[in-house]
């Protein structure tokens, strides 16, 4: 069974001391129960502060981007085995600004999550169209694509820890948020791409999350669309308390 997920992508937000306060803030709401998994990605310099600090807690602390290569003279890059010695386990790629901002390729991607399944990492694995991808129709023939190339290559098993993120790039930091029904409506073509892949089983137990501007306000009707499974929160993965809220949404 697919599991209930927010993540909260922190991007490169929060020096020490801050990363510090959002954790104490958070780790203050978790009396509660969630119905959800709970994942935060700090900027990389701190995720083993991160994950020392919520050991003891729900939280899972995730990486938000990892080299292609296992070592070697990658300078600036880190490396899988870099991040699972700190005590990461589940690592982020493929983000809309990972391909506008640094070019990524789907090509590369698939070599990034290559390498992070065969060490046993789960992968988020992102995908997404433009506004102009959207308005000339072509946002299924997108995300199918980037799907196909990045994750194609994987086997049944190695698609188990594969958790699918669909972010509409033109809602992502805008304010703009696709509807619920737009949301669900991408999410089920998901889940049927990737049923005529690896199965009805392996499609009904991969979880896809939102990422597109979810917000206290939106979410719980976001969630509530039987393909999605979670959200992938930005901005508002910045406060603590909004960030909870998401969750509770479930």
């Amino acid at each position: 069974m697919r599991k209930n997920i927010v993540a909260g992508n922190w991007k490169m937000n929060c020096d020490l001391p801050q990363t510090r306060s959002l954790i104490i803030d958070l780790k203050k709401g978790l009396e509660k129960g969630f119905n959800c998994e709970l994942m935060i990605a700090p900027s990389h310099p701190f995720l083993y502060q991160a994950f020392n600090s919520t050991s003891d807690t729900i939280i899972e602390v995730v990486a938000q981007n990892v080299c292609e290569a296992q070592k070697g003279a990658y300078t600036g890059e880190v490396s899988v085995d870099m991040l699972d010695s700190v005590g990461i386990k589940t690592i982020i790629i493929g983000h809309s600004e990972r391909r506008d901002i640094y070019g990524e390729t789907d090509e590369l991607l698939a070599a990034k999550t290559k390498t992070a399944l065969e060490k046993g990492m789960r992968v988020i694995f992102c995908c997404g169209e433009h506004l102009e991808q959207r308005q000339a129709g072509k946002h299924f023939e997108t995300v199918t694509q980037q799907i196909e190339k990045g994750l194609f290559g994987f086997t049944t098993e190695q698609m188990e820890r594969v958790i699918v993120a669909y972010e509409p790039v033109w809602a992502i930091g805008t304010g703009e948020t696709a509807s619920p029904e737009q949301a669900q409506e991408m999410h089920a073509h998901l889940r049927s791409f990737i049923a005529s892949k690896f199965g009805e089983e392996t499609a009904n137990n991969t979880s896809i999350l939102y990422g597109g501007s979810v917000k206290p306000s939106n979410a719980a009707e976001i969630f509530a669309k039987p393909d999605v499974d979670g959200g992938l929160v930005g901005g508002a993965s910045l406060d603590a308390q909004s960030f909870l809220d998401i969750a509770h949404a479930f």
